[in-house]
């Protein structure tokens, strides 16, 4: 556990030493580098080789693309209490993503010419499913379904098969249900690779989104240019602000929910005004842990990952979250407090507000995607989005009239920058 006070005359190089800079690891960043020469030097057969090297599974190519009827076998035999869950979430998803849906605009600006924007969805996107340490379900509702609002003609998915080369049949349900039809049993940076790149079996895509650990997220950063990824999401991180009036069991139970994650590089912070009542949260963190399932990814979690933030005040968590960013923030403080304290946090990829608003609403139901910046990125990046699924075309219309008034700023502009054509394209048309 790191032990952090905000009085203390480095606090700032501390915390952002704990936070890290994001980049990968130099052995990280050339493993990746290597995996994708090969998956573009030899297409599938790479796929396959790190398939059978990193998830064990042994695929001929015709198995890398599941079949439609896998999908629909899945999608029939979901358990009736799993699909009303999950048409519950669907419904808070795609609810929230259609209130973001932006829209088309023109107006006339000072020189009586039409201007506005225009959008349009990306034509062929590629949602990558982790399923490595968990079958994470919850990513396919918060991938696809923000890709279907924003209209994607083309969405295809890739999520690693399991030893005997099949597909968790829940992410199968879900590909399906949110209306993926195109899925392929790759995993890693090979699935990455192929996405980006393309193989004789996947067709490269426009944009890569989802998260992944550190070697897909080295892959996206690496990838980037050729394609167009949606941010960069690694470890998952929480931080719990918390005062007087928190109950140190939620606190607690909510610490082990993120650490359960099991990567051993999630992050776990907790902002409060007393050693003591940090001491009450983790140590009943620690007790809940012994009688669940990732009890032991948690205990390591809770022994190397935890930040502890002293404030004088609660009201100084603000600028602690500030700094730090984190991907997911819980405010559980007196409710008298919660709303000019949330107004003052700007980085934060989501905000749980309140006591009973723990972070695994916002990883199942709640509406918002789960996809969020970590690592202090959300200093730069936000949430995925359904303008991300989009591009945007702005539109310039002039007339003589208008043309005529734009002329003087034209030519100021061409002369300062000796661009005597540039001048001249506009003179021409007087």
């Amino acid at each position: 556990m790191t032990l952090l006070r905000t009085s203390d005359k480095d606090f700032c190089s501390q915390l952002r030493a704990f936070v890290g800079s994001g980049e990968a690891a130099p052995d990280v960043r050339a493993t990746v580098a290597s995996i994708i020469a090969d998956v573009k030097a030899r297409g599938d057969i790479a796929v396959l080789d790190y398939t059978a090297k990193f998830d064990h599974a042994k695929l001929t190519v015709r198995q890398i693309r599941v079949p439609l009827k896998d999908l629909e076998k899945a999608a029939a035999s979901f358990d009736p209490a799993k699909k009303k869950a999950f048409d519950e979430a669907a419904k808070c998803v795609t609810a929230f993503h259609a209130r973001t849906l932006p829209k088309g605009w023109t107006a006339k600006n000072p020189h009586g010419a039409t201007v506005g924007e225009r959008h349009h969805a990306i034509q062929r996107c590629g949602l990558y499913i982790p399923g490595g340490q968990v079958p994470l379900v919850s990513t396919v509702l918060m991938t696809a379904l923000p890709a279907k609002v924003a209209g994607v003609p083309e969405l295809c998915a890739c999520t690693p098969p399991g030893p005997d080369g099949k597909i968790n049949p829940d992410i199968l349900a879900a590909l399906y249900l949110c209306g993926v039809r195109e899925v392929y049993a790759i995993g890693g940076v090979q699935a990455i690779a192929a996405m980006a790149l393309g193989t004789s079996t996947v067709t490269a895509v426009d944009k890569i989104f989802g998260p992944g650990n550190a070697f897909v997220t080295e892959a996206k950063r690496q990838v980037f240019g050729l394609v167009g990824v949606d941010l960069l999401p690694g470890p998952s991180e929480v931080m719990i602000i918390a005062d007087r009036t928190a109950k140190p069991e939620w606190v607690a139970a909510d610490l082990c929910a993120q650490a359960e994650h099991g990567s051993g590089k999630e992050k776990l912070y907790l902002v409060t005004e007393t050693e003591a009542f940090a001491d009450k949260c983790l140590a009943a963190a620690r007790s809940q842990s012994n009688s669940l399932t990732h009890g032991e990814k948690i205990r390591k979690a809770l022994a190397a990952k935890v930040c502890v933030v002293l404030v004088s005040k609660i009201e100084g968590a603000a600028e602690v979250a500030n700094l730090v960013a984190p991907e997911h923030l819980e405010l559980m403080v007196a409710k008298g407090k919660l709303k000019k304290l949330s107004a003052q946090i700007t980085t934060a990829g989501a905000i749980l507000m309140g006591s009973h608003t723990p972070t695994v609403l916002g990883d199942f139901t709640a509406g918002p995607s789960h996809t969020l910046p970590t690592g202090g990125t959300g200093r730069f990046f936000s949430g995925l989005r359904v303008a991300d699924f989009l591009r945007r075309t702005s539109l310039v219309h002039y007339a003589p009239a208008s043309l005529k008034k734009a002329a003087a700023v034209v030519d100021a502009f061409a002369r300062m920058e000796n661009l005597d054509a540039h001048g001249r394209s506009l003179k021409v048309r007087l």
